[in-house]
């Protein structure tokens, strides 16, 4: 049997510390996956449900966004991903009588950790104005509540439609399918805090906001440069990847300010040289950066190749790109001093990785969050184009850029039309197959959500997946916006901290997880996922449903339609609901490269989208060439006596998703609230290891934010860096520091300073922990 939720919230801010491991998975990574299974799911279910994971009959992993190889192994899962699965099958479960039995007030003081180990959400809640416990709802009520809602705002641009990863093609389509028909482009999603940067700047270069790269490119690379990434963590079965190519020759430089054991070595648990030998060492070059040099590193060695005789690709550069020149004379001004100083790197450490530069003719450029979430992370992803585009490294087999999504299907959403600033040939695609208006002003993204929300220009908030408010920066500012919403109501699988910040009345739907059995009229169903590399397949859950009263997303979402939209609607959401099959054809007849949807994604492992800059070298960019870019070269300038502050994941987590208290690479176990520093930076503000201190963030508005009692872990972090885990900090990132053009948070790059707080102040504060 599976064990029981914890009763206590347990404290997290006094963990044990042991040095940092230097390799990852193996068998403990088993041991620990499989311990967390059956702790939620019970033996039988661990083993019928993780065979199916990421299997071309079975069902897409509801964690990362990692693409599958197209031979696949029994066990096509890592440890998150077991994880991930184990969350969603788990055999807890919230019903009524858990929310009569703990007020909105309890749960709004327990930690993230503590209310997503409760279960599995079995009925739709509603909280009534001035309740202090949700109750239980009938589906009917629960649509009239939203419908009444909506139908009584002045417009409908007060409606916020925000959109977690997860979400399946079908479901995605549905929902701004749905919101359009009402009247709004108001469709926030996560990418607006994650990816929205590497998006932006690709598609003013190259002409689309996705990778250019497949798996199979990997493998033919020469060199791998993994940029503000750990895929030990976030995104394991990379490294597979990762010791593919390597077997094969593939060399690669790690650019991050801290070490991950993942990129050191792999030992790969699907393999004897994994679990009996010593693994595969993946990183030939570490270059441990300071946070936000990442722009100046490149910029550097764009200008040490134009000096090297024959380095550039003058054919590719003439024929397929524009703005050459001026980029060029930007490149040319590098200065060695600056860069040494922005990236803290010694010059030997860059002329190497020169040289493996220019011995390399295939080169990719993987990144995540590291690059993306900084003030200057567009300008910096613009700079890793002009690095690949001098020589000839996109549309290349085995080069390319390579922007490492991290939830699963959160690129396929934005496929579907999930996106606040919709194309016009999208809206006019819409208009001719559904016979509406689409409406063309563009709506809010996740920050300009909030704004509304607190200054009472957006009054119903509606979530399909996700948890707003501890994905979201600027803690208390978000939350009181919330508050002051007419309606709150969440699409959810689980329990989370969104649930009990609510507005004046809030509902929680539950709905099936990936791993679930979809019966509707038309017999079992299936919904298609998109990974980060263009992929399109298919995802079928084999699982009874958590409870009978669950509803799929899009059965929710058609069955909303139906209430709001009435007779009038020229959508035939009954269909839809009866048969998915019916959503992909108007997919296919709508969204370019989805043509023959049905038929194509019947195939074992699905298909491949189209993309113009691998395929055929073509950029469908406004000069209709790949574009170099001259931005002048940014990066953190941090006050004496100040550090810089990296929000990050610890490995028990994904997301604002909490599995356990344990950072096993990183050596933290049972605790949360820790600042790793480098030792010798920690000496110098008198913060021994295991002292506790409080985070103060500082503003140039003179403004400050504190995130209180949290132990110090002295730790090889980058000197003048500082790293802590979200949504812990969130606290400290305010709602207007964030990336020029895309509008991401820069939680990358806060600066702070620490004071020395008791430890009776950092266990008092141990309640905020998953806040």
């Amino acid at each position: 049997m599976a064990g029981n939720p914890p009763t206590d919230d347990p404290i997290q801010d006094a963990p044990s510390v042991t040095a940092p491991q230097h390799a990852a998975a193996g068998l403990p990574a088993i041991a620990h996956s499989l311990r967390m299974a059956h702790e939620q799911m019970g033996v039988r279910r661990t083993a019928l449900t993780l065979l199916k994971v990421n299997q071309k009959n079975g069902f897409d992993c509801p964690g990362c966004a990692w693409p599958e190889p197209d031979k696949r192994h029994a066990a096509e899962f890592c440890e998150n991903g077991a994880k991930a699965v184990a969350e969603e099958a788990t055999l807890r479960r919230v019903t009524p009588d858990f929310f009569a039995a703990h007020s909105v007030a309890d749960l709004a003081g327990r930690s993230g950790y503590w209310l997503g180990q409760q279960g599995r959400l079995t009925h739709p809640m509603y909280l009534a104005e001035g309740a202090t416990t949700y109750e239980p709802v009938t589906w009917e009520r629960a649509f009239d509540i939203v419908a009444e809602e909506l139908q009584a705002l002045a417009t409908p641009d007060e409606a916020v439609f925000y959109t977690s990863g997860r979400t399946s093609n079908e479901a995605a389509f549905l929902y701004q399918l749905f919101a359009r028909e009402f009247g709004t482009n108001n469709l926030p999603d996560c990418s607006n805090m994650c990816h929205e940067s590497s998006g932006s700047a690709l598609t003013e270069t190259i002409g689309i906001g996705k990778g250019s790269v497949l798996l199979d490119d990997l493998y033919k690379a020469d060199l791998i440069i993994v940029a503000g990434q750990n895929p030990g963590t976030n995104h394991p079965r990379m490294l597979s990847a990762l010791e593919k190519a390597k077997r094969g020759g593939t060399r690669i430089i790690t650019v991050n300010p801290l070490p991950e054991a993942g990129l050191e070595r792999f030992k790969n648990p699907q393999n004897a040289r994994g679990l009996a030998a010593g693994g595969t060492a993946l990183t030939d070059l570490f270059l441990q950066i300071r946070l936000g040099g990442d722009q100046a590193l490149f910029r550097l060695l764009n200008r040490l190749i134009l000096e090297t005789e024959g380095a550039v690709d003058t054919a590719f550069v003439d024929e397929h790109t524009h703005g050459f020149e001026d980029f060029a004379h930007a490149a040319r001004t590098a200065d060695w001093d600056e860069t040494l100083h922005a990236t803290g790197l010694r010059r030997e450490e860059i002329e190497t990785a020169l040289r493996m530069v220019l011995d390399s003719r295939r080169v990719i450029v993987c990144w995540a969050m590291g690059l993306t979430q900084h003030k200057h992370a567009v300008p910096t992803i613009k700079e890793v184009v002009n690095f690949l585009l001098l020589r000839g490294n996109i549309g290349r087999p085995g080069a390319g850029v390579c922007p490492v999504r991290g939830h699963s299907n959160v690129q396929g959403d934005r496929t579907m039309g999930i996106f606040e600033r919709p194309a016009p040939a999208f809206l006019d695609a819409l208009e001719k197959e559904f016979g509406f208006t689409p409406p063309r002003e563009h709506g809010l993204d996740v920050v300009r959500a909030i704004r509304a929300l607190r200054d009472g220009q957006a009054k119903v908030f509606f979530a399909m997946g996700g948890n707003f408010v501890s994905a979201t920066p600027d803690t208390d500012v978000t939350e009181a916006a919330v508050r002051r919403a007419r309606l709150t109501v969440h699409v959810s699988t689980k329990l989370n901290r969104s649930h009990v910040i609510t507005g004046a009345r809030a509902l929680i739907l539950p709905t099936l997880g990936r791993t679930e059995r979809d019966r509707q009229q038309a017999g079992d169903q299936f919904v298609t996922v998109e990974d980060s590399m263009g992929m399109v397949h298919a995802s079928r859950g084999r699982l009874e449903p958590a409870s009978p009263q669950l509803l799929s997303e899009p059965a929710i979402v058609c069955r909303l339609a139906r209430r709001t939209l009435g007779e009038a609607s020229p959508t035939p959401w009954e269909d839809f609901e009866r048969d998915y099959a019916t959503i992909r054809d108007r997919i296919a007849r709508v969204i370019p490269g989805f043509e023959d949807f049905n038929a194509r994604v019947a195939r074992p492992g699905g298909f491949t989208l189209p993309h113009a800059p691998r395929d055929a070298r073509r950029f469908p960019t406004a000069t209709g060439k790949a574009n170099f870019s001259a931005t002048p070269v940014e990066y953190p300038r941090v006050p004496e006596g100040r550090l810089l502050l990296q929000t990050l994941r610890s490995h028990d987590q994904y997301n604002t998703t909490i599995y356990g208290l344990d950072d096993r690479y990183r050596g933290i176990k049972n605790g949360r609230r820790v600042v790793l520093l480098h030792p010798d930076d920690a000496r110098e503000r008198g913060l021994a290891d295991g002292a506790y201190a409080d985070l103060v963030s500082e503003w140039t508005d003179g403004t400050e934010r504190r995130a209180p009692g949290f132990r110090v872990v002295h730790y090889p972090t980058t000197r003048g860096c500082a790293a802590a885990y979200y949504p812990e900090t969130n606290v400290l990132v305010p709602l207007d520091h964030t990336a020029d053009t895309s509008n991401t948070p820069a939680s990358k790059s806060v600066v702070i300073r620490l004071e020395p707080a008791t430890a009776s102040a950092a266990a008092s504060a141990a309640a905020d922990s998953g806040r």
